[in-house]
């Protein structure tokens, strides 16, 4: 077994736990309202746009150990430049705001998670970092590209207003292989770190998502 497998066989439970959320289930089955994709898609511009300076955070922290993840950093933050005005884009076509989602305030467990992500790479061990990358990542190729048919078709959206969620769903399989290759070369003790962190941010992001608009409403607006 590749430690990939045993990454995603030992947080099981977890991701259950996120794919339980009222707001993904409920867009599973067809139900979804405007304001819960708009705020969906708000909650991701605020910790989307941290992306690329937690990136160099964690590179400008990385052991003599993991210096060979330098080069990937920097291949990864090149990728992921400007994914957050996507976003923006997304919420006007979606008929949204996008001046007042740049300008609010993330939700506290969206705030959560990312300030769990600075700590990590500013004190603990930054390997953990990319636990978050595996939840992330792994959520969005599992969910993305389905998610985005579902809603369109529920809410008669334009394809414009779901660039981030169809984007990414492809991106991140590419992402998500070069991932299983990262972590196959790190030592055990790192490995440890990215499966602890991996169950930590199944429940921070698992309760961006629980904090979104109730799907229990008509299935459209």
């Amino acid at each position: 077994m590749s430690f990939y497998e045993h990454l995603i066989q030992a947080t099981t439970g977890e991701r259950a736990q996120l794919l339980a959320a009222p707001a993904i289930a409920g867009c599973l089955r067809g139900q979804v309202s405007r304001a819960a994709y708009l705020a969906f898609l708000g909650q991701a511009y605020h910790h989307v746009r941290h992306t690329t300076p937690l990136l160099m955070a964690v590179g400008g922290r990385l052991p003599e150990r993991l210096a060979w993840l330098l080069r990937p950093l920097a291949e990864y933050i090149e990728e992921e430049i400007g994914h957050e005005e996507w976003i923006l884009s997304d919420i006007a076509a979606a008929g949204g705001d996008a001046a007042a989602a740049r300008h609010s305030c993330p939700g506290l467990a969206a705030e959560v998670m990312v300030a769990y992500a600075y700590d990590l790479a500013n004190r603990g061990n930054p390997a953990g970092f990319f636990g978050m990358v595996f939840v992330l990542e792994g959520t969005s190729v599992a969910l993305a590209l389905h998610a985005a048919d579902l809603i369109q078709r529920a809410l008669g959206l334009p394809d414009k207003a779901f660039t981030y969620l169809r984007s990414h769903g492809t991106l991140d399989q590419e992402h998500t292989r070069h991932l299983a290759e990262l972590l196959e070369r790190m030592e055990e003790k790192d490995q440890d770190e990215v499966i602890r962190c991996a169950r930590v941010f199944y429940k921070l992001y698992g309760d961006v998502f629980r904090g979104l608009p109730s799907p229990e409403a008509a299935p459209c607006d």
